[in-house]
């Protein structure tokens, strides 16, 4: 496949990285030679120090025969407009990052297409999500939803209460019970486990369930004393946090800290009115605990800068709050930020990097995810006719190692699988995969 992105920024060389590892033609196009200078020479891809604008620029880089064009530039007219060009000088897909919510309506999607852009990405709408649903559940460490949740995977953090512990899986969740370990992540290593491995303290574990025995599940890893988020306390006031306050549940209770007094009185103006706006320093504990952190159940760190997010959280974790959750750019600080327990991390990059491989993929894909925290990727495939994974039971697929089916979804109803499931056409399927390219994977969910 060839794929043209122009924007050597955070989005595109992250996506360009990612890419690179599955040997595919990449030309990384920017006119400024210091931003192209961070891909370094252990990724196989081409940069072109060029105006992505240029239609000389385009068809040097061979846009007539490019499968995907991204422009992931930070100016939003920038990306459309490169890619109304690339579309009209041959590229099959487009896709534009934006920052107008508006444009987010699906009502303007055949607009859109019509000019030329396949898809829009707004990373602040879809880091949104991620935060809402960090939230919703204050003991879970990330949650994903297949099929509008039929199916749902939870990652969770076991700590001295867990009562499945050092207790061999295929003893714990066998084929009958409601729930599968798909991967285990300890001490920075992955394991995909057999029956015979154990959950230890301290692990990571990544849960596969159906949405009715979540609770259970909260029960066995002894999660229960952790309450429920009512009040939530947020640090920074960006376009990430603006998305994220908008769209949480109206039974959670807001308080937004910004140091920016002129953006406080901006965010009185679009902000609702139970909302309440706070002029300060996150990390003034004081100030927290003078704005009621001791009845606080999450605190969101939300500024531009890791390091104050990650430090504003360990400072809510030190007065008493469960839940922190921390946007972590810099990926270089992620693994840093697990390790001092920081709760839900949000990389804007990453999540828009996985919708964007999504598009990447012949099969039938509702949705793709980077799990940069497993070094593993999570996909949602939908099987087609005659797929190979319909002439088997899942034991005799022959799925290679690093592979796991952790369940599916058949006419809206959310199963695990075993050994013996036999998957149907039109089955949505949930696969992880750690270490494996999916493009290897999805030739095994196609006709």
């Amino acid at each position: 496949m060839k794929i043209i992105i122009a924007g050597a920024y955070a989005i595109g060389i992250h996506l360009a990285k990612l890419l690179s590892r599955n040997n595919e033609d990449i030309t990384l196009m920017d006119e400024d030679l210091d931003r192209l200078s961070h891909i370094n020479d252990e990724y196989d891809l081409l940069t072109m120090e060029a105006n992505p604008s240029s239609i000389k620029a385009m068809k040097e880089a061979g846009v007539e025969h490019a499968d995907l064009y991204i422009g992931v530039t930070p100016d939003e007219a920038l990306n459309l407009n490169c890619c109304i060009m690339a579309k009209a000088l041959g590229a099959k897909k487009t896709v534009a990052k934006i920052d107008n919510p508006e444009f987010t309506d699906p009502k303007l999607q055949a607009f859109f297409d019509k000019l030329g852009v396949s898809s829009l990405i707004y990373p602040e709408m879809l880091a949104a999500i991620d935060i809402n649903n960090g939230l919703k559940m204050s003991w879970v460490r990330q949650r994903w939803d297949v099929h509008d949740g039929a199916l749902v995977m939870l990652v969770i953090k076991l700590r001295e209460e867990c009562e499945i512990l050092n207790e061999p899986l295929k003893n714990i969740c066998g084929p009958n019970d409601p729930f599968h370990i798909v991967a285990i992540k300890r001490q920075g290593e992955t394991i995909i486990p057999g029956g015979n491995d154990e959950l230890k303290l301290f692990d990571m574990a990544y849960f596969m369930t159906t949405k009715n025995y979540i609770p259970y599940i909260r029960t066995i890893v002894g999660k229960e004393h952790y309450a429920d988020v009512k009040n939530v306390m947020v640090m920074g006031a960006g376009q990430t946090a603006v998305r994220a306050i908008k769209t949480m549940p109206n039974y959670m209770g807001v308080k937004i800290i910004e140091i920016d007094n002129q953006r406080c009185q901006e965010l009185n103006n679009i902000l609702d009115d139970n909302v309440l706006v706070i002029n300060g320093d996150g990390r003034d504990v004081p100030l927290l605990i003078e704005e009621g952190i001791k009845n606080t159940q999450a605190f969101v760190a939300l500024t531009g800068n890791a390091e104050t997010n990650i430090l504003a959280c360990l400072t809510a974790k030190r007065l008493g709050v469960r839940k922190t959750v921390a946007m972590v750019e810099n990926t270089d600080y992620v693994a840093m930020a697990e390790n001092l327990d920081i709760g839900t991390i949000i990389n804007r990059k990453t999540i828009a990097a996985s919708r964007i491989y999504q598009m990447m993929l012949d099969a039938d894909v509702m949705n793709v995810r980077f799990l940069d925290s497993a070094n593993a990727d999570v996909a949602e495939f939908i099987v087609q006719e005659g797929a190979k994974v319909t002439k088997h039971p899942v034991k005799d697929l022959g799925m290679p190692i690093g592979v796991t089916i952790g369940g599916l979804v058949r006419q809206g109803e959310g199963m695990l699988v075993s050994g013996n499931t036999q998957i149907m056409p039109g089955d949505s399927v949930m696969v992880f995969c750690h270490n494996i390219n999916m493009k290897k994977i999805e030739k095994y969910f196609i006709s």
